[in-house]
Order: structure tokens, then sequence, then C-alpha cells
């Protein structure tokens, strides 16, 4: 049924009941400040508001949120099906409090959006709200407000104080965050290489290849380095001296939770840990897998394994082959559990969609089920010793003997196929090339998005559901970059300037303790008031100190948001003065590049306003112009010059088209705008190339592209001849 045009509830009856369910998109409740008093801090005077009061964005929620009170006001029983977990109750709770203006509901649990599950925990309802998840989901949120309003705005009050407006932010967990990737940086500038050399055998034995490498791996000192090589350098041949075999069981993998799922769905399909939730949260809502922001490697009996199994048939009928031979299904569950939801697993349904990251995440969810089922990987590692001269190298590779699960995790199976020639004692071996090769230590390996977020799981820090967007913001702000993540010098500074003044605000043990209580206060071992009242007053005495040294820590800030700044926007050498650098910078119609020596260099040119523009770091070999990043949803990256008169982008065009250009540029010839029928048409040049658009902009917004046309490299070396 409609309520208005946009937003409709559903109207059906169960056992002669007649039920009306509503969605509650999201949050419809935020917690804000009761008075606003200004950029003031510490603030602790908050209170739950309907979220189309606090946020523009949220304007859309008054709509659903009036449905709800309406329908509220005729109903005998209120039903709270939000997802069951900490902040599906909150959103449910606040709901059941303000909209509906009652003291308790009745509460559905179901782990998939299958007809089977709901009807099940409908009819299986518990008569209360979960008052733990409940008191622990709004001591996280009154928990995370106060700390990351007000150490954002202590943080950005102080940047003001050193004269400069930018908008800075930290949290509960942002902070102990940051600090974890700025200590890995610290730690990897200061790691100094030690050298150290090998000795490398390359050779061949029954016809097949064969690497090895000394005994010894690593010398530390290049004279017993040197010493070894004079012994084998000149040898042409060798052999086999000892040849062993050892069999391993290598057991099937454990059902995913949400960590391990956004893990391997970077490891094996290069998708980001904040986009893996967002697919696996649109195909839970599709009804084709279990909810994903689950915590729990456990899969029960109840879920129905063989009905599962037999309805994946149709996409997986191998795999299903398999598993019909073994009568004993049993999953090789992991340790951890979840006491609201069970470990990710597909419903059955088998999906149809055009995206090809949802399919791939989708069947990564569906093969890995499987697998958790499968019988044991046998692998055989083949340890080969060679003698040259007497001095023995080693070399080891590790096959398969029997795949078991293997072939039913398919390509997302990790194993490498190592084969070795088969060899025995005695046999030959010719030396194509002894190498003595120098190396030094490694630097210690930067996190990725998907390792940062094991180590936050690994330290208690964060949800396993806030994770990954707590990474996203330290990218948004500026405080790391890189797929291989680097803190930049804003992130390094901002950190060792906190750490100077106000350790507290990072202290990776006072989060942790803070996530303990709350999960005390989930098991009724804990009162909501008593962790509240202690944030306070902790907050308070870090409050007050940071205002003790605002000045001191604004200014250190402003110099570290000035070094990243120039080290995040800074393409290269300006080409008119030579003298300056050219840099990315935001002005009242969005993004644009200008020269560093302004005013006495006013070189500029624009940039798409519709991308997100980083340096390229490169320079176009055509006219000499700095490269940028061009960044759109959804689109790769695409690098561009900046100049909008560079030959390269000329070279598309045939000659009527640029003459017709050049026409109306100069003005002898006069189109008007066909759709206004008042402005002239112009040739706009952007870093795309030309286009031609009404003079009479922004009243007018009439885009036309030169038509294109496909152009052999024959007609374009005539093109560039007749433009020199």
């Amino acid at each position: 049924e409609k309520y208005t045009k946009k937003v409709s509830y559903y109207a059906l009856k169960h056992d002669g009941k007649d039920i009306r369910v509503v969605c509650a998109v999201g949050h419809l409740y935020g917690l804000s400040e009761k008075e606003k008093k200004g950029w003031i801090y510490p603030v602790f005077d908050i209170e739950w508001k309907p979220s189309a009061d606090i946020k523009k964005s949220s304007k859309f929620t008054k709509t659903y949120l009036n449905a709800i009170k309406k329908l509220a006001k005729k109903a005998d029983e209120v039903t709270v099906a939000t997802d069951y977990d900490v902040e599906g109750e909150v959103i449910g709770w606040n709901i059941v409090r303000y909209a509906c203006k009652r003291k308790d509901a009745n509460r559905m649990k179901f782990s998939t959006l299958t007809k089977d599950d709901l009807v099940e925990a409908y009819e299986n309802k518990q008569s209360s709200l979960d008052w733990g998840q409940a008191y622990a989901g709004e001591t996280r949120h009154k928990l995370d407000w106060f700390y990351g309003i007000n150490t954002s705005r202590a943080l950005t009050k102080a940047i003001k104080t050193a004269g400069m407006f930018k908008l800075m932010s930290t949290g509960r967990v942002q902070g102990p965050a940051l600090k974890l990737i700025v200590d890995k940086e610290k730690e990897i500038k200061a790691f100094k290489p030690i050298p150290y050399w090998q000795i490398q055998l390359l050779g061949n034995t029954k016809k097949k290849p064969i690497e090895a490498w000394h005994e010894k791996n690593k010398f530390w000192k290049k004279p017993e380095a040197d010493k070894v090589f004079s012994r084998v350098k000149k040898e042409k041949t060798a052999s086999i001296s000892d040849v062993k075999r050892k069999k391993f069981k290598q057991a099937p993998p454990k059902p995913f939770d949400l960590t391990s799922l956004q893990t391997e769905s970077h490891r094996t399909l290069n998708i980001s840990p904040k986009n893996t939730l967002a697919i696996a949260q649109d195909l839970y809502t599709a009804g084709y897998i279990s909810y994903p922001r689950t915590s729990s490697q456990k899969l029960p009996k109840k879920i129905g394994y063989k009905k599962i199994i037999k309805a994946l048939q149709k996409k997986f009928p191998e795999e299903v082959k398999i598993l019909s031979s073994i009568s004993n299904l049993k999953p090789n569950e992991g340790k951890k559990s979840d006491p609201a939801h069970p470990a990710i697993y597909p419903t059955g349904t088998i999906p149809r969609l055009k995206d090809k990251n949802a399919m791939n995440i989708y069947e990564l969810i569906a093969r890995r089920f499987l697998a958790t089922f499968g019988p044991h990987a046998v692998r055989e590692t083949m340890h080969i010793k060679i003698d040259c001269n007497k001095e023995i190298f080693l070399t080891k590779g590790t096959t398969t003997v029997k795949p078991g699960w293997h072939k039913l995790y398919g390509r997302f199976t990790p194993a490498k196929e190592e084969e070795l020639p088969q060899v025995v004692n005695g046999d030959a071996v010719n030396i194509k090339k002894i190498n003595l090769l120098d190396k030094e230590t490694q630097p210690p390996k930067r996190y990725t998005e998907s390792s940062i977020i094991k180590e936050l799981e690994k330290r208690d820090l964060g949800t396993k559901a806030t994770r990954a967007s707590i990474i996203d913001t330290l990218f948004q702000r500026d405080y790391i970059k890189g797929k291989r993540i680097e803190a930049t010098e804003l992130g390094i500074r901002t950190i060792n300037t906190l750490e100077k003044h106000n350790p507290q605000i990072i202290d990776q043990a006072l989060t942790s303790h803070f996530e303990a209580d709350m999960e005390n206060i989930r098991k009724g071992k804990k009162k909501e008031p008593e962790v509240i009242d202690e944030a306070k007053s902790i907050l308070r005495k870090i409050m007050n100190k940071f205002q003790k040294q605002e000045k001191e820590i604004g200014k250190e800030l402003a110099e570290s948001h000035l070094a990243t700044r120039d080290e995040l926007t800074t393409l290269g050498p300006c080409p008119k003065c030579k003298k300056g650098q050219l840099q990315i910078r935001k002005g009242k119609f969005g993004p644009f590049v200008a020269c560093n020596r302004y005013p006495k260099c006013k070189t500029t040119f624009s940039l798409p306003s519709n991308a997100l523009c980083k340096p390229a770091k490169e320079i176009c070999e055509t006219c000499g112009h700095p490269k940028i990043l061009v960044i759109k949803k959804r689109k790769r990256p695409q690098k561009v010059c900046i100049n909008p008169k560079c030959p390269s982008k000329l070279e598309d065009y045939t000659k009527e088209q640029l003459k017709e250009m050049e026409d109306i540029e100069s003005g002898k010839l006069k189109k008007k705008c066909p759709k206004c029928g008042k402005g002239n048409l112009k040739v706009r040049k952007s870093v795309y190339g030309s286009f031609i658009a009404c003079d009479a902009y922004p009243k007018c917004r009439y885009v036309q592209a030169v038509e294109e046309k496909k152009i052999t490299q024959k007609t374009k070396k005539k093109i560039s001849k007749e433009k020199q």
C-alpha cells in the first residue's frame, strides 16, 4: 500500500492477524546537542533527534518516520525486525520509544531473508527487545559521539588558531587506527638495510630446469660468500645427493566471518573491504546469502546443509556431486562465534546479476561454503639436495596429490603447484650458471586495506561492521594514501602532535577498555550509566589539557597540513614561468590547477568537477605539461594531460572538424545555440579535449561534443603534417 508516492508499506495476513510491514531505511534517529552553543568543547548534553532534523542528507527519512508514526497509532502490538545485532537493536529501540511511544516491543531474530526463515522468526518472536544489545548499542553511539565530536572540534579549533581552516577529525577508534599506520611508517623510515649475499645454482636434470640455493641461504660476510663461490663458479656438473618426500594433509577452510570474507575478497578479487561489505549487504538484502556482519565461523545444523547444497547444484553441479558421496556432512568450523548470527553462507537461491563484482563475491561465498564440507587435500613436498664440489645446494617444491576440497574452492584455492624433476640419488645436474647475488634486507611491509582490518580485529579496535569505514575516513581526511597504505605527512605529524601533547586521545588500551565494557553491557554484567560517566570523566581531563595547549597544537597541525597539501597536490614545474610548481587548488567553482607563484605567475588550468583529481607524477611526452589522474565512480582511473591545447588531444579530429572549431573560436563562424536561441556557440577546452558549448552558461547549459569519427593512423599522420 502507498503512504506517499515514494514510501510504501506491505499489508498482509498471517494466522488471521492483519500485519503491516514498514521499513526504517537505517537510523531514523541520531544523537545531537540539545542546544548548539557554537564551536565549543567538551560537549556532553546530547539527545536523540530525528535524523531528518540533524542532517540535510537525511531529510528523505522524515516521510518514512511519519509512515511508522501513523501506522503505530492503530497497531495493537509492535514487532521489531531489524538486523539482529547491536546497531539493529538501537534502530528498533529508538523507533519503539520515540515514534511508537511504547516501552517495549516483540523481537524477530533471523539470519537470512528467505520466506521460511522469516515465517519461523515471526512465529517464534521474543516478547521483548534484546535489552543487552540495545543498551550496548546506545552506549557505543554516545561514546563515539563524545569522543568523535569533541576531539574533532578540538583539533579543528586548534588549527583555526593558526589562521587556517581545515576540517580535522579523530575518534575513539580512528585515532588508535591511524597510530598503528604511523608507527608502521616510522618503522619503515627508520629501517636500515643490511647487506647479505646468496649463491644461486641454475641448471637442468631429466630435461627439466632446476633452481637451487646454497644451504647457508644468507651470507652476512662477503669474504665467506666469495670463498664458497670460488669453489663452485667454474663447475659444469653437480649431482643429486639426497631426495626426501613428505606428504601432509591440508584441512578445508573455515566458514567466512566478515573479516575473513573481506580479507579473501581483497586477496582473490582485489575488492576493497568497504566495497566487499556493501556488496555482501546487497546480496543479503536480496536473499542470496545470510547476514554478513557476523564474527562467527560456525555453521549450525539447523540451517539445513543438504537442502542448501542441493539448491546450489544448478550452478555448481560437479562440486555438489563430490559432496553427495559424503555420508556425514560436517563443516570444518573455526573457534570464533557470534551470539546473534552464524557464519556467512549462501541461502541456495542462485542470483543472476549483471554486476561482475557481486557475482564474484557470491561465487566466493558459495564455494567457501561448499569447501568447508570437503575432504582433506593431500599435498607432497619434495626436498632435494645437490652436491656441487662438496658445497650443498637446496631446492623444494610442493604439489597436490589429492585435490580434495581444492576442487570445491576452485579458482580461489591459494595452493601453488611447484613441480620438480623426478630425480633419485646420484642423478646428474647440468649447470648452466652459478650466480653470486648482492642483496639487502627489506623494510617491514606496509599495511593493505585488508591487513589493517585484520590488525584492528586482533587488537579489539572497532567492530566488524565499522573497521572498513574507519580506514576509508582516514583516506578521505588525507591522513593516509596508496594501495600499500602509507601515512601522509599530515597523518604522521598529527599523531606526533597528539603523542606529545595528549597521548590519551590515541590510546589503544583505553579504546579496548571501552570495547570490553560495551561487551559486558551486552551480557548484562555492566550498566550503561557507569560506563558513560567514566567516559565523560576521562574525556573532560583530556579536553582540559588540550585547551591549555591549543595554540601550540594548532601551530604544529597547520605546518603539517601545509606540508601534506604540497605533497598531495603538486603536479610538477610550471611550464610558463619555469620557477613555480603547478598545484591542484579548490575554488568557488570546483578544482583547478594554478602556479604556486601567484600573483607573480597567473598560469591556471581547469579540471573536471565531477571527478577526483590527483597528481599522476608523470609529464606528457607530447607537450611537456604534467598529467593528472582522473578518478570517477565505477570507472578506471585515467591519466590525462592538463593542457587543453595538447596536440595529442587534436589527433582524433578530422581536418574539417579542426577548421570548424578554429572558425568558431576566431569568430568567423557564428552559430546560435539550438537550445536557448540567445547565446552563441563557443569552443571550450577541458582536460579531455575540446567541446562546443553555449556562451550563456550558466543560464544555458547546452553542450555539444565535437563529432568524433574513427580515424586511421594514416589519416592521423596526414592531419599532423598539415598542422605543421
